[in-house]
């Protein structure tokens, strides 16, 4: 049978270098991981990826850290190809990046949507795509989506409409890769409290958000925290293995399907 542990088991995160995927990182490694690799996008987060790697390390893993724009499909490949030959092996492959816009659609220019597209949609697939070809048998690939496929909302027409095709391709995904007992998800949380939130909304919105959730009177900001969704996505790549091909909305009651 088996071993759906993390112990022992090596961890590439795209995103990982800070916010959410910094603490799942360090989470993982926690919790016995051989290796972690994590990926940043820019040279502004190489202090935050520095920073994580020493605390990976110290967790008792080995640490690995990647630079990369991952919207083109030879970057993707580069990653998961230098990120095999670093561990030895890829057992567990996480996706956390994305990009939010908040605008009216009658305003989205063509570049804007081009780019979030790239970052959302096309990163998410050749992601995929990736780890369709390193992931070792039995191996956990889990994609961070957003609750707003949920919701029926304006102005998150680029975001939440380029996160949306993710959805299919985890169930083609879990399809194809099935077989080789792979299994693979994506978990979309609430609207989190990371630097990447606020700059997107105004005070009036903020407010309504930390008050949107069913639970966020219990919630330490009123926001989805990043604390919340680690365990998620730990068990996902884990013990819940058998939960495959699906998009699982974790957010406090603030959206469903």
């Amino acid at each position: 049978m088996a071993d759906h542990g993390i112990k022992g088991k090596t961890v590439l995160i795209a995103g990982g270098a800070k916010n959410l995927g910094g603490l799942l990182a360090k989470d993982l490694a926690a919790q016995g991981a051989k290796a972690v690799a994590i990926h940043y996008n820019s040279a502004p987060a190489k202090a935050e990826a520095e920073k994580t790697l020493a605390e990976i390390k110290a967790a008792g893993a080995d640490a690995y850290a990647f630079r990369a724009d991952l919207t083109s499909a030879a970057a993707m490949e580069k990653l998961f190809a230098d990120a095999r030959a670093a561990m030895g092996s890829i057992d567990i492959a996480v996706n956390t990046v994305g990009k939010v816009l908040k605008k009216p659609m009658v305003e989205i220019s063509e570049a804007e949507f081009d780019d979030m597209s790239a970052v959302n949609s096309k990163t998410a697939f050749f992601f995929l795509k990736e780890a369709g070809k390193h992931v070792s048998d039995n191996g956990k690939v889990c994609t961070l989506v957003t609750s707003l496929l949920g919701a029926f909302t304006p102005f998150y027409a680029s975001y939440a409409g380029t996160k949306a095709p993710v959805e299919h391709y985890t169930r083609a995904a879990s399809k194809e890769f099935g077989t080789r007992g792979i299994s693979v998800t994506a978990i979309g949380p609430g609207p989190m409290d990371t630097p990447f939130f606020y700059p997107a909304e105004g005070a009036d919105a903020v407010a309504y958000h930390k008050t949107a959730a069913a639970l966020s009177p219990f919630s330490k900001t009123g926001l989805t925290d990043i604390e919340d969704i680690v365990p998620w996505i730990r068990f996902l790549v884990s013990d819940g293995w058998w939960m495959t091909g699906q998009t699982i909305l974790v957010n406090g009651g603030y959206t469903t399907k």
